[in-house]
């Protein structure tokens, strides 16, 4: 008689997690899990703490942005078990107003990623020790890995040699007019040359 099958990682986590699981799915053979934000401090502590996973290591904490979406704001978290070699992804959904709990007391190691999540997307993550800006300045306006901040952003940064210092000022892309030729390349050159030939 056949022994039934084992369970698959995706399978325990599934049982592991429970009411707290909005979908468990796999990509590339990396299970990953979507949960509630209000559930992710209980579902790492779980995953960490588990005599059968130890998932120890927090290898990154990143967002992407969907600015359609009412929930426009994913955050991703990558877990590693070197005891059982595997990875596990975390995945939730928040919209721009909608705080995540931090996960700082989970893994030490969240503080630079979720200080990063915030700078540069702007998602604010409730009860981090130190949240403020870590890549842009403390003045800057804006998050600027959002999808609809502009490429060239809202100011920029100057030395004004009247008052002997670096100052930030509007951005001024000022560019002189341009005569652009549509023509091919060839058609272009030969005209200048023989402009009998192209008619």
């Amino acid at each position: 008689m056949d022994s039934p099958p084992s369970p698959t990682l995706k399978e325990l986590i599934t049982e592991l997690l429970g009411p707290d699981l909005i979908e468990a799915t796999s990509i590339l053979g990396t299970p990953v899990i979507t949960i509630y934000p209000v559930s992710i401090v209980r579902a790492l502590t779980l995953l960490r703490d588990h005599k059968k996973y130890h998932f120890h290591q927090l290898v990154d904490i990143t967002a992407i942005d969907y600015p359609s979406d009412t929930q426009r704001f994913q955050i991703v978290y990558n877990l590693l078990s070197l005891t059982m070699n595997t990875r596990l992804r975390i995945r939730l959904r928040v919209d721009s107003k909608t705080d995540v709990p931090s996960v700082t007391g989970v893994f030490q190691a969240a503080s630079w990623y979720e200080r990063e999540i915030w700078d540069l997307f702007g998602v604010h993550f409730s009860d981090h020790p130190d949240l403020r800006r870590i890549l842009t300045d403390y003045d800057f306006s804006g998050h600027p890995l959002r999808k609809d901040f502009p490429l060239s952003g809202f100011t920029q940064v100057v030395y004004d040699p009247s008052q002997e210092r670096v100052v930030h000022e509007p951005v001024s892309l000022d560019q002189n007019y341009r005569n652009f030729d549509f023509q091919s390349p060839w058609e272009g050159i030969l005209s200048k040359f023989n402009p009998e030939k192209l008619s």
